[in-house]
């Protein structure tokens, strides 16, 4: 049997056609070998001489006989599976275009002889008309016998030049009505598409057509909730260079993560459901349980939640947006795999269903005989094996649905509504202070922390919505405070982060939405107050509990780091930019903190995660900042970073600042001026703040002559001045010392230079001697206590200083030292090569380690001082004792 004939069975539309003569097989047969594009579209007729000759009628005609032969090629590959839902809904959404623009071009011509070209009262150049496709038309889904979502757009106001003169607002208007009547209205050949206007601004009641001003105002203005989701998919589908992207973005993805979506796209759906019951649509598979419109829900919730902060998800369609949040691990593979598949065979049923008679239903058709064809055309052998099919599907989607838009567990237990006696007015005050000494709380201080949050200015002047957000929030904070060990210090600090954002409804709506995570937020506090402050600080940070690689330690880091330079790339001002970095480096450091709070890392890796994050955003600022620089004489900067201290030797902690030395080797004579403007970028987009908060700390001050010396230098005066100018301590910190970024001969240039230094001829002695004054110069600003482990004798600093010692004084014979591999591995390397005993290295490796740990414990754990203890002891005797095994001295106190 013929392609044709198979799908005959299935179509009565094609059928009838076929039968009265419609289809001419000398025309059809030819184009069903393969997909159908724009170019097919115009050699169906010669559009131009219509136009020139202002034939309406036939062009409407013409129009409307194209559309038959492209349902008709549609539906024959679909039904003998020669295609796929790609080229389905892609085929309709291209001709839909394609019909667009040439009844545009049509409508405007006619016009523009009539009244003459549309000029702009500002610009003084001619108007366009954009026509924005909404809906599946705006995603690339449309189905075959879909309505097309549109909205007319014009640049901005003014009058046509043309004799009859007319405003743009009315021109517009006129061939926005010629446009819907060439396609919308029914003649004996049928109709083009139904045109569905109500999307506009204002409906049905507002005008046809908005320039760009008055659209941006009515979005600031009255723009609803359910109107983000409509412009998601909004696309500009005309050629005209008309660009409404600014103005809409900020209204459909916001700038912070939106959790107020979730109760936006409830309402929604509860709307749906609800026309859904009262007209009995259970069998429809597009608004009933499971169907189409839950799989489209369930991907947009994500992109108005987290779209306006990750512009990789502003995406579309709904089978891109799935596979970007599987991506970006949002949605699960598993959970995507099925959802897509589940999408593709509802689109399959859906197109199957509106095949039968060129009708736009998504309902399950009622008769057997039909059923039994339906079920046939899917792939089934009876309708009963199809209905199982589908019913797994649907309840799968449906279970996913309710997951993602679950009601918030409310004051879900009986805890929860003692706690909340707690929290509001009346009660008996002493019952309540029994009540919480009983939870373990203090009672006199959290009775007075939750009064004087009540009386709080903030407080007060919630609106209604957050207030009432805010009285379900509190007991439950009370709630998960009490299962930490310390709940009353856990329960300060929550309600320090409450009063933070209580201003934001969207954090409001996170901490109502997940009860798991408040849960998980008080834990996390409870360890941490540096933790506690830093989410404070950054309360964005809050989505990072919901990412399932929150636990997850090893990760891409070359897919990371070009996820960020793509993200960076989208950008479109300075401050995006900076702000993205921002956000890049707080989110991954929460990440290892919690991951860190939770004993998963060692200090010594965590570093290196530190660093290399640094690294990356070090990297990607060079670029950036570059580009962000006026009159550049070259692309490519001849600049590179090199990394001094804990960045340089990778042992950065959460805190640490950045020292930071600016090299360049360019002839050009703007050189010296140009670099340094960019090393004073740099170090702005670093450690300059902006709405989303800080980098880091940078300091220049190992750069030559320190805070005298250039900001940045030559490659040349480097080196000259390393040889001949350098202070002992400065060949000291080039131990640590390692290129970045930027270009990577000025990286290797750095390399040779560095070893070239640190392998130079020295005296031990006078080298002995100037590390021990050194380190003595140290006592009175840093006087070295046993409570201090940076600066205690037997400490962190005589660790280094040892290290830093034996490579100026071993490395040109012992070159394995000149190796960046941190203080631990070069001790074991030393005592292997014999320059330091065995177990005095082994014993001084496990020192440091344990003051590395300490230091970050007192950081990241609460832990107040560091006690003085026979273990502490132990660890700086046996750093004391190498020090006299090194430097033939017993090391010397204040």
């Amino acid at each position: 049997m013929s392609a044709i004939e198979t799908a005959r069975r299935y179509s009565q539309y094609l059928s009838r056609h076929l039968d009265n003569g419609n289809l001419k097989p000398e025309v059809l047969n030819p184009l069903l070998s393969r997909p159908l594009d724009a170019a097919d579209f115009y050699a169906f007729a010669d559009w131009e001489q219509l136009q020139h000759d202002e034939n309406e009628a036939e062009l409407a005609r013409q129009l409307r006989l194209l559309r038959r032969y492209v349902m008709a090629h549609i539906l024959i590959r679909d039904i003998n599976r020669i295609s796929d839902l790609n080229e389905v809904t892609g085929t309709i959404t291209r001709f839909a275009e394609f019909a667009v623009n040439t009844a545009l071009n049509y409508a405007y011509a006619y016009y523009q002889d009539m009244y003459g070209t549309p000029i702009g009262r500002y610009s003084g150049t001619p108007q366009h008309l954009s026509v924005v496709a909404m809906g599946k038309a705006g995603g690339y889904e449309l189905n075959v016998s879909s309505d097309i979502d549109l909205i007319f757009i014009y640049p901005e106001n003014g009058d046509t030049n043309g004799k009859r003169e007319r405003t743009n607002q009315e021109f517009f208007t006129k061939v926005g009505q010629k446009l819907i009547t060439l396609l919308n209205d029914i003649t004996a050949d049928g109709q083009v598409f139904r045109v569905d206007m109500r999307l506009r601004p204002d409906g049905d009641s507002g005008p046809l057509v908005l320039s760009e001003t008055a659209l941006e105002q009515y979005l600031i203005t009255q723009g609803r909730e359910w109107e983000r989701y409509a412009w998601c998919k909004g696309r500009i589908i005309t050629p005209h260079p008309n660009d409404i992207a600014a103005l809409v973005r900020p209204f459909v993805f916001r700038k912070y993560l939106d959790f107020n979506a979730y109760e936006a796209m409830r309402g929604l759906h509860r709307q749906i459901r609800r026309e859904v019951q009262k007209k009995d649509m259970a069998d429809n598979i597009k608004l009933g349980a499971g169907g189409i419109r839950e799989i489209e829900f369930i991907a947009q919730i994500f992109q108005m939640i987290r779209g306006g902060q990750i512009r990789a998800l502003q995406l579309k369609g709904t089978q891109e947006t799935l596979k970007k949040l599987e991506e970006l691990s949002i949605l699960s593979s598993e959970t995507v795999a099925r959802l897509l598949e589940a999408y593709r065979f509802l689109r399959d049923i859906e197109h199957r269903l509106q095949y039968w008679d060129d009708q736009q239903t998504q309902t399950l058709p009622q008769q057997p005989e039909q059923q039994q064809l339906l079920a046939e055309s899917i792939g089934f052998d009876n309708y009963e094996a199809f209905s199982d099919r589908l019913r797994q599907h649907r309840r799968f989607v449906n279970q996913t649905f309710e997951q993602v838009l679950a009601e918030p567990e409310e004051q879900q237990n009986e805890e929860a509504q003692e706690f909340a006696a707690l929290w509001y007015e009346g009660g008996d005050d002493a019952e309540k202070h029994k009540q919480l000494a009983s939870l373990g709380f203090d009672a006199d201080s959290v009775a007075a922390r939750l009064a004087q949050l009540k009386k709080g200015s903030k407080y007060r002047h919630l609106s209604a919505r957050a207030l009432h957000r805010f009285d379900a929030i509190v007991p439950q904070i009370i709630a998960a405070a009490q299962t930490c060990s310390n709940p009353t210090q856990t329960l300060f600090r929550l309600l320090d982060f409450l009063e933070t954002v209580s201003t934001r409804s969207s954090y409001l709506a996170f901490l109502h939405e997940y009860p798991k995570q408040l849960q998980q937020l008080a834990e996390i506090m409870s360890q941490s107050s540096w933790v506690a402050d830093y989410l404070q600080r950054h309360p964005v940070l809050l989505d990072g509990l919901l990412s399932s690689q929150l636990m997850v330690q090893t990760q891409d880091w070359p897919k990371i780091s070009a996820e960020l330079a793509q993200t960076l790339e989208a950008c479109d001002d300075t401050e995006n930019k900076m702000d993205t970095l921002r956000h890049f480096q707080h989110a991954q450091t929460f990440r290892l903190a919690v991951q860190d709070l939770a004993g998963l890392w060692k200090v010594e890796a965590l570093s290196d995660e530190l660093s290399l994050i640094a690294d990356i955003i070090l990297t990607q600022t060079l670029i950036h900042a570059w580009r962000d620089m006026p009159k550049t004489h070259t692309d490519t900067p001849c600049f590179a970073i090199i990394g001094y201290g804990k960045l340089g030797g990778k042992e950065l902690g959460y805190t640490s600042d950045l020292d930071l030395v600016f090299l360049y080797d360019d002839p050009h004579p703007d050189a010296s001026d140009t670099y340094t403007r960019l090393a004073r970028r740099l170090t702005t987009w670093l450690s300059g703040s902006t709405g989303a908060g800080t980098l880091y700390d940078v300091d220049l001050r190992l750069r030559p002559n320190g805070d005298s010396g250039f900001l940045a230098h030559t490659v040349a005066a480097f080196e000259k001045y390393q040889h001949e100018n350098a202070w002992t301590w400065e060949h000291q910190a080039l131990t640590r010392a390692r290129y970045i970024a930027g270009s990577p001969e000025i990286g290797n240039a750095f390399e040779r230079i560095r070893r070239d230094i640190l392998t130079q001829e020295r005296n031990a002695d006078k080298l002995r001697n100037e590390i021990i004054e050194m380190r003595e110069k140290m006592f009175p600003t840093h006087p070295p206590l046993d409570s201090d482990v940076k600066y205690a004798r037997g400490g962190i600093v005589d660790v280094e200083f040892i290290v830093q010692y034996l490579i100026l004084a071993q490395s040109r014979h012992c070159p394995a030292l000149l190796e960046n591999y941190g203080n631990i591995a070069l001790l074991r390397i030393a005592a292997e090569h014999g320059l330091i005993d065995q177990e005095s290295a082994r014993l001084s490796r496990r020192a440091y380690r344990f003051f590395r740990k300490l230091q970050h414990d007192r950081k990241l754990r609460d832990v107040e001082k560091i006690e003085a203890g026979e273990e502490l002891s132990a660890h700086y005797q046996a750093v004391k004792k190498l020090w006299q095994e090194v430097f033939d001295e017993a090391p010397k106190t204040v």
